[in-house]
């Protein structure tokens, strides 16, 4: 729903009545994760996708028929290789969407929802997508680290959903939860799915260089909030960087530092040190490899890589905490340029988020999307 939700309060805001196609679950080499979505309009109008293209026409006729008849509906959508005319997805992969009808009565919670993701609070819309009882699909829950809005049927059920809804939050993952019809967690019979609005990661880029200027670039890119940290006010200047969300005149590692202290680094950020200078790049690796953070790399020629692993070594760094280093920084993409430079590091990160091997798919067999 994120693609779609400012466009959805909108539309609710003016008293429209719209069709919503949620993903919910994905099996297989399914083109979208869940929480993708598309809205319908009165008017006729899409937006957003669930499929890339697969399905979008059949879930676009459903959406249409779900607000006409108000009955919410669970629909999934495999691969068809009978008829070449039948729905389904060319990947061969499988998805389950969730197609529901939203107006004010039906939503009444949506601008609390709207308001905490522009405030950037973390916060979970968790939805009964399947129950024995038809009466309860559709049901809905805001689920906050700290409160809950709205109810599921019972507060076993809403204890239940919120305590897990939370875990999913953290991690900031959207998952289909399944219970029983009163919320036992080894039961079958309830499916809930929890979408979660958690605040960007957050990206920081040491160094300003014009390597850093097409990392803030990509990062903003990517979806990430993008800091470009440098000691140098001469180079650290938003006009250098337009790109990204802040430009911090501070040494590195005292503004990772203070960052820590302050709450604001977490398992989902990453840095990028880009200085290839040791008075800069060494106090901050110092800092970042101890950290519980996503992807630490740093830029510098072989031999600066092999100056910089002494340098962290007789700071006190363990073994440990210097695998954790990705360095020289980036994937084997042969690249040149500083856009080239910040692919070729974006690519890492994105492996290393999910696994991949960063070698080309088509000398590969196997399933292209891993779990």
């Amino acid at each position: 729903m994120h693609d779609v939700l400012d466009e959805l309060h909108r539309r609710w805001s003016a008293g429209e009545t719209v069709g919503l196609g949620t993903v919910v679950a994905t099996f297989s080499s399914a083109p979208r994760a869940p929480g993708a979505a598309m809205l319908v309009g009165a008017d006729g109008s899409a937006v957003g996708s669930v499929s890339g293209g697969c399905v979008e026409g059949a879930v676009y006729e459903l959406a249409q028929q779900v607000v006409e008849s108000r009955t919410p509906v669970l629909q999934r959508y495999g691969v068809s290789d009978d008829d070449a005319f039948a729905v389904g997805l060319t990947c061969g992969g499988i998805i389950d969407i969730f197609v529901e009808y939203v107006d004010r009565e039906s939503m009444p919670e949506l601008p609390e929802l709207v308001a905490s993701v522009r405030e950037g609070r973390p916060v979970a819309v968790a939805t009964v997508v399947e129950h024995s009882e038809p009466e309860l699909v559709g049901r809905r829950m805001l689920v906050w680290p700290d409160r809950v809005l709205g109810g599921l049927g019972s507060q076993r059920v809403d204890d239940a959903v919120a305590d897990d809804a939370r875990g999913l939050l953290a991690g900031g993952r959207s998952d289909t939860l399944h219970y029983g019809p009163e919320g036992q967690r080894r039961g079958e019979g309830m499916a809930v799915f929890v979408n979660s609005f958690e605040p960007p990661p957050r990206m920081l880029v040491f160094g300003a260089i014009d390597f850093a200027a097409a990392m803030a670039r990509m990062g903003a890119y990517l979806g990430y909030e993008v800091t470009v940290c440098d000691a140098r006010p001469v180079f650290a200047t938003r006009a250098r960087f337009p790109e990204a969300h802040e430009v911090v005149v501070d040494w590195p590692h005292r503004y990772l530092q203070a960052e820590v202290e302050a709450g604001r680094i977490g398992p989902r950020t990453v840095v990028a040190v880009l200085t290839h200078d040791p008075k800069f790049d060494v106090p901050v690796l110092e800092v970042a490899l101890r950290l519980d953070v996503a992807y630490v790399g740093a830029m510098g020629s072989r031999r600066t890589h092999e100056d910089r692993l002494r340098r962290l070594r007789e700071a006190g760094m363990t073994e440990a905490e210097i695998e954790r280093l990705a360095s020289p920084i980036g994937l084997d993409l042969g690249a040149r340029t500083p856009e080239e430079t910040a692919v070729s590091i974006a690519a890492e990160i994105i492996a290393q988020r999910w696994g991949g091997s960063g070698r080309r798919l088509s000398d590969l067999d196997g399933r292209i999307h891993g779990e």
